[in-house]
């Protein structure tokens, strides 16, 4: 028996996200859907091509708002080069509350909700440890998180000097592959 509940212990254990502060980066995105008003479903692949900042937020945290507004800034700048930012609401009832906060903050891209385990499983958070909001992950136009927020949170991620430098550096890297890709001469068949 006792060997029974020992291997039951160790399969929840190995199904649990990665133990805190270990996440990989850089690191494939994993699927993630986002449900919007109206029981409207987005996956995050269909971003792939841009820049995304992807954000879980309370839509009730004053840091997440600010963090929105700091992202709806970015996207009217750096939107028309290939940035996509992305805000999930995982608070109870974010869903609903969802249209009243894009409405309030004034953001300009979309906010959805979800669930908070599979936010906290995309960002490979363990539920037992005690997250903070927003977490934050930097996606390459490839699906590869090249950045996030550590769960006990980390404020660079809400620095405007700092995400902007990184959201350039990143969009910069895909227009450069771009421009390589079309500089290379075309092979005649």
């Amino acid at each position: 028996m006792k060997g029974i509940l020992a291997s039951a212990l160790i399969l929840t254990l190995a199904a649990l996200p990665v133990a805190a502060g270990d996440f990989k980066i850089p690191r494939p995105a994993p699927e993630f859907v986002i449900t919007y008003a109206g029981n409207k479903q987005d996956l995050l692949s269909k971003y792939r091509g841009k820049v995304v900042v992807l954000s879980f937020i309370f839509t009730t945290c004053e840091h997440c708002q600010k963090e929105c507004q700091l992202l709806s800034k970015l996207y009217t700048e750096l939107g028309p080069k290939g940035f996509q930012p992305l805000a999930v609401a995982v608070n109870p009832m974010g869903i609903m509350l969802a249209p009243d906060f894009i409405r309030d903050f004034h953001v300009n891209f979309p906010v959805g909700a979800s669930e908070q385990p599979p936010a906290l499983n995309f960002m490979q958070i363990n539920p037992t440890d005690r997250w903070v909001i927003p977490q934050i992950a930097v996606i390459d136009r490839k699906g590869v998180i090249r950045a996030q927020t550590p769960f006990n949170g980390d404020e660079k991620l809400q620095n405007e000097a700092t995400l902007r430098a990184l959201i350039t550096q990143l969009l910069n890297e895909g227009a450069s592959a771009e421009k390589k890709k079309a500089a290379s001469p075309k092979k005649s068949t």
